[in-house]
């Protein structure tokens, strides 16, 4: 069956009056107004033909910005009157004739919008791109859209209900006495054939829509609705809940707050209910907002007033147990929508929560998250290091490493003392992790902890500082290196130990090591010892392919074309060369 639809319109009786612009000081105010309005309407039209040129819209508005602070300059603040289909001042309509643009503000329940002295050409431009959106087509209410701006230089009252207060009730005539009668005889029915209202209830009815200035009203009929009908009025009525009415219902709450706060032990429990009503809904962005909100109100008040105790209640509710363990179970399950609201979210809370947040880190497997989590807590690592150096001693390998990972990214001045105790760790990935982070620090306290550990119990810590040693200072890590290798007991170490401390020896690039290496490959063997000269030339070469420089290029060159070498130090001086052309030229192909 075909929707049918019936419409009832409250008639309002306005008493004259003198016309307003009689006065020459209204008049003169109206105009300026009428050009702030009229460049205003031509960067609308403007920006909603070029849309795609984004760079241009600032100068699109330019002419309306100077023109509204001409304004602001000399009568102030420009409130503009919404009606349905103009914007007044003084009761003066300022468009020519009926525009579009002010029932988008009027069906939202906006009245007023007010533009105070200093507001931007950004501030025009957010405005403008909110006035051209369309809420039946998928864009959020424009009220929803103005809070979640935060502009400001701008704001908007909104009123609810219908009643006028420059009307008396005698003065406003209602005639819907028929629709009234309708739709309550609708609500009462028990049939499958009508679609139950969503925002009206009988005690709305029974009240008789008295003070109404206006009311539009649709009587909706059709089909028994199916699943699929059910269904989609499900989601639509979830939408309407986060992205409109949630907005709206925080909208309304700050006008409470803002009218006058004497006592904040009255609002704290609304506060801490939206609180928990946004958290449920995950919606980290407005709790921002929310904050955001109250603190540029503290801003006003100042900090002894009765906003500030009501934001520093609202941020201490916000770090309590349960309500981190919340943001927890929302990191357990996948990666957030918006990371960066809940890094706002928690990096404005106080120091004791980090014992809860380095409970809710170990609870997590996520990595994206793990390290989202991370970055926060290196916020709090600098001022409060403490927690952070005792788990370094948990028998977790994952907790270890996010703790080596958040002291080192909070630059804490002590972080080096605090790895050093890593660094006796019984796990051999933690202290290779650690030493590679100490590595990067350049500092010659770092050198003196990656030195000490060229003399370490395992091979593959030796080899690791072997290699990071160059890194801080070529001609020290030359002296430290050259002094191993020379040691009698260097001889007894592994091969590939052995091979490892020659390239980090190559690798400094000093004279010195390129001239220890051509003396050895220069040494003839003799009967006795000749395989130990192999073994040493071997070395030699891999010192150079370590040094990999154009010099030691041509050195292992040579070497491979010298028939009177060891036909092994022939076929890895070859290699290597390969391997070092290939790096220097990238071309591994034997010119």
């Amino acid at each position: 069956m075909p929707a049918q639809q019936s419409e009832a319109t409250a008639v309002i009786a306005k008493p004259p009056g003198p016309d307003p612009m009689e006065n020459p000081e209204i008049r003169k105010q109206v105009e300026a107004a009428r050009t702030v309005l009229f460049h205003i309407s031509k960067g609308i039209k403007q920006i909603g033909m070029y849309r795609h040129a984004e760079a241009k819209f600032p100068e699109f508005l330019q002419k309306a910005a100077d023109a509204l602070t001409a304004y602001n300059a000399t009568y102030g603040s420009l409130t503009l009157k919404v009606d349905l289909t103009n914007f007044l001042v003084h009761k003066v309509e300022l468009f020519p004739e009926a525009s579009e643009i002010p029932y988008k503000f009027f069906k939202d329940g906006i009245r007023q919008l007010i533009f105070r002295d200093g507001c931007t050409c950004e501030e025009l431009v957010t405005f403008t791109l909110i006035s051209l959106s369309d809420p039946d087509r998928g864009a959020d209410d424009l009220n929803a859209q103005l809070w979640r701006a935060q502009l400001p230089h701008f704001e908007f009252i909104m009123v609810e209900g219908f009643k006028m207060d420059e009307f008396g009730e005698e003065e406003i005539q209602v005639e819907v006495d028929k629709v009234v009668d309708y739709l309550q005889r609708r609500l009462r029915a028990e049939s499958d054939d009508y679609l139950r209202f969503a925002r009206v209830s009988e005690d709305d009815l029974n009240a008789q829509l008295d003070g109404v200035e206006q009311m539009r009203g649709v009587v909706v009929t059709g089909v028994t609705a199916d699943a699929a009908m059910k269904a989609r009025l499900q989601k639509d009525i979830f939408d309407e809940e986060n992205s409109r009415l949630f907005p709206k219902l925080i909208s309304a709450v700050f006008q409470v707050v803002e009218a006058g706060v004497d006592n904040p032990k009255l609002l704290e429990d609304m506060f801490v209910q939206l609180l928990d009503a946004m958290l449920l809904q995950e919606d980290f962005g407005t709790i921002g907002q929310v904050v955001l909100k109250l603190r540029a109100m503290e801003q006003r008040a100042g900090k002894d007033s009765a906003i500030s105790l009501l934001l520093q209640s609202f941020q201490m509710k916000m770090g309590e147990e349960q309500r981190l363990s919340r943001i927890g179970d929302v990191l357990k399950n996948a990666k957030p929508k918006n990371s960066a609201d809940i890094v706002r979210y928690l990096t404005g809370l106080d120091d004791a929560v980090v014992p809860t947040l380095l409970s809710v880190l170990e609870s997590l497997e996520l990595a994206e998250n793990r390290a989202l989590l991370s970055d926060v807590l290196t916020t709090y690592a600098k001022a409060l290091p403490e927690p952070f150096v005792n788990r370094l001693k948990s028998d977790r390998p994952q907790t270890v490493r996010d703790m080596i990972y958040i002291l080192d990214k909070s630059n804490h001045p002590d972080k080096l003392r605090f790895f050093a105790d890593s660094l006796r760790s019984p796990n051999l990935a933690i202290r290779l992790e650690v030493m590679g982070i100490i590595a990067r620090g350049r500092t010659g306290d770092a050198r003196k902890l990656i030195s000490s550990c060229l003399d370490d119990g395992n091979v593959q810590v030796r080899i690791q500082a072997a290699r990071v040693l160059p890194e801080f200072d070529r001609e020290k890590a030359y002296l430290d290196l050259l002094k191993v290798v020379r040691e009698p007991a260097f001889a007894k170490k592994q091969p590939n130990e052995r091979e490892a401390f020659y390239a980090a020896l190559g690798s400094t690039g000093v004279a010195g090591a390129i001239s220890y290496f051509q003396t050895i490959l220069s040494a003839k063997g003799g009967l006795f010892n000749k395989q130990k000269v192999v073994e040493d030339k071997l070395l030699a070469v891999a010192g150079m392919a370590g040094a990999c420089t154009i010099q030691t290029y041509k050195f292992l060159q040579e070497v491979t074309a010298d028939t009177s070498q060891p036909p092994e130090v022939i076929h890895a001086a070859k290699m290597a060369g390969l391997r070092t052309k290939k790096i220097l030229f990238g071309d591994a192909r034997e010119g």
